[in-house]
């Protein structure tokens, strides 16, 4: 006997979605079944999320630092960052230096005296924001803005936060500081230009402004070295991002193979709370199956290098 030569099997959308269904004693029937299922399939990535760490989820990030340039984007879809190094030389091969920056809380930042002392950056707080982004009263004023601008003119910055990001057209562009000059004029000064990837480019006056919230770091202190061409620092990252959405049926889902199991015994126990007619035994029995399919998985996809505890030595007088 030959075997098939072949580990390929996967389950896109409609097939996992119909073996959640089976598992419930159910047909899938209708439009309306699938788009339910669906979204089950979403919150039950969302869920995961909440769980722990998803191996499959870890992604590496750079971001170049500037002199006095204190907020920086992340990736809308950044769950949040594992670790992170301050990378000195960065681009220069065997030359380059790693040196951890330790994460500190919100209220330890809010208590730093003065946030734009320079230096060699050793701390950072990570702002966990939605990403989202919302239009404003605002207008771009006085003067169009350049490409290598870092101070901004606004005709209205009521409302706006005293540090934080904005969108002008498809450009996303972080700020540092905001100084009121009128009733309702403005500017926004320290401005890090083309964050998340997007283009530094030029925007007329009158251009609408967008404020937006995209999950983000301050550092402390702000690099001391380096400029805009030439970034002698970089921030680098390990981050946990979100799965991707469920598709329209013919994908498959963002997991790796091992978590096919649990994803349908997780769909099959959500759709039993939904559908009609649902033998509360049956739900029972759905929902230990899932916690027993999720546990199986949760042990296998970790970590499985040795770890080591050394303990931190201070001197105290």
């Amino acid at each position: 006997m030959t075997t098939t030569g072949t580990s390929t099997f996967n389950l896109d959308v409609n097939d996992l979605i119909e073996e959640a269904f089976e598992r419930c004693g159910k047909e899938l029937r209708t439009g309306y079944d699938f788009r339910t299922a669906r979204r089950s399939l979403n919150l039950l990535t969302i869920e995961w999320a909440n769980r722990g760490i998803n191996l499959w989820t870890i992604e590496e990030g750079q971001i170049p630092l500037y002199p006095n340039q204190v907020i920086y984007a992340l990736p809308n879809d950044t769950i949040d960052l594992l670790d992170q190094v301050t990378r000195t030389n960065a681009g220069v091969g065997t030359n380059q230096v790693d040196i951890n920056i330790n994460r500190i809380s919100e209220s330890t930042y809010s208590t730093i005296p003065n946030k734009y002392a320079q230096g060699r950056p050793i701390q950072v707080w990570i702002n966990r924001q939605t990403g989202e982004a919302n239009a404003t009263t605002a207008n771009v004023a006085t003067q169009a803005v350049q490409a290598a601008d870092t101070t901004i003119y606004l005709d209205d910055v009521t409302g706006l936060a005293a540090a934080g990001f904005i969108k002008l057209d498809n450009e996303l562009i972080s700020y540092s500081n905001l100084t009121q000059t009128g009733n309702t004029a403005g500017y926004l000064s320290y401005c890090g230009r083309g964050q998340q990837n997007t283009i530094a480019a030029s925007h007329a006056i009158g251009t609408d402004v967008y404020v937006s919230r995209p999950p983000s770091i301050n550092i402390w202190p702000v690099p001391n070295q380096g400029s805009t061409g030439n970034p002698y620092y970089m921030f680098v990252y390990w981050r946990m991002r979100r799965m991707q959405d469920a598709g329209s049926g013919v994908k498959s889902q963002d997991i790796p193979f091992r978590f096919l199991e649990c994803m349908v015994a997780g769909l099959a126990y959500k759709m039993s709370m939904k559908l009609p007619d649902m033998d509360p035994n049956r739900i029972m029995a759905l929902k230990a199956e899932y916690e027993q399919q999720f546990q199986l998985a949760a042990d296998e996809d970790r970590e499985k290098a040795s770890v080591r505890f050394v303990p931190r030595v201070l001197n105290y007088r």
